[in-house]
């Protein structure tokens, strides 16, 4: 989280709670990766919140492992797990489709930011109660647009009224962080991003019956699916 360390570790902790009770809310694997969104979120804030105790300059090679741990969810793992986990819930054929183009690209992003996490240093730094994470990387517009269709754009793309609202909800998110905290973005959008993380928990406590049915119906194409 981008305020401090005691901030970070209190949303971590919730989020964890919140995380497990989707994961048991879940009727069958195909919902578990996007039970488990919350879950992720509570482990990368509390990545963060470890990370806060580094600064300035106590453990240099601490700071780096939790700098790069952090930036695996942020930069990797986001892109490519959110549309998977929207496909596995989608019981509408054409969405499952759309979706699969979401999971592409998300995908060839998380793949891209990879190597550049790998190819090149990543710095993270602590001003003005925000933490900055420094990745450079080229072609901006393009891997912008694909992570945006990855984590934001594909839950749009379902039949599930809550998994829906997620998605908007990340879209304006992604807004205010960029319009606010341009400088301390990437820190700021995923506090946004977890704590909206919640409305998962909602999809599991208010889906519509007649969606869940369906679901129901598609579970084997799913389950066969995340056996490969």
């Amino acid at each position: 989280m981008c305020f401090s360390a005691t901030a970070s570790f209190t949303a971590g902790a919730a989020l964890l709670v919140t995380g497990a009770f989707s994961i048991r809310l879940a009727r069958n694997p195909a919902e578990r990766p996007y039970a488990a969104i919350p879950l992720l979120f509570g482990v990368q804030q509390l990545i963060e919140g470890a990370l806060w105790l580094t600064f300035p300059d106590k453990t240099q090679l601490l700071s780096t492992v939790l700098t790069y741990a952090y930036s695996i969810f942020s930069h990797v793992l986001w892109p490519i797990f959110v549309p998977l986990a929207v496909y596995f819930l989608e019981p509408v054929k054409w969405r499952r489709k759309a979706l699969l183009v979401a999971v592409a690209g998300g995908t060839a992003v998380g793949l891209y930011l990879l190597y550049f996490l790998i190819r090149l240093p990543i710095v993270a730094t602590a001003a003005e109660g925000h933490i900055d994470y420094v990745s450079p990387h080229f072609y901006v517009k393009i891997v912008m647009a694909l992570y945006i269709l990855g984590t934001c754009i594909s839950p749009l793309l379902s039949s599930h009224r809550w998994v829906r609202w997620f998605g908007i909800a990340a879209i304006v998110s992604f807004l205010l962080a960029g319009i606010f905290y341009l400088t301390w973005f990437i820190s700021v959008w995923c506090f946004f991003a977890a704590i909206m993380s919640v409305m998962v928990l909602m999809f599991f406590l208010r889906r519509s019956p007649a969606l869940a049915s369906g679901a129901r119906m598609d579970t084997a194409k799913s389950e066969r699916f995340l056996a490969e």
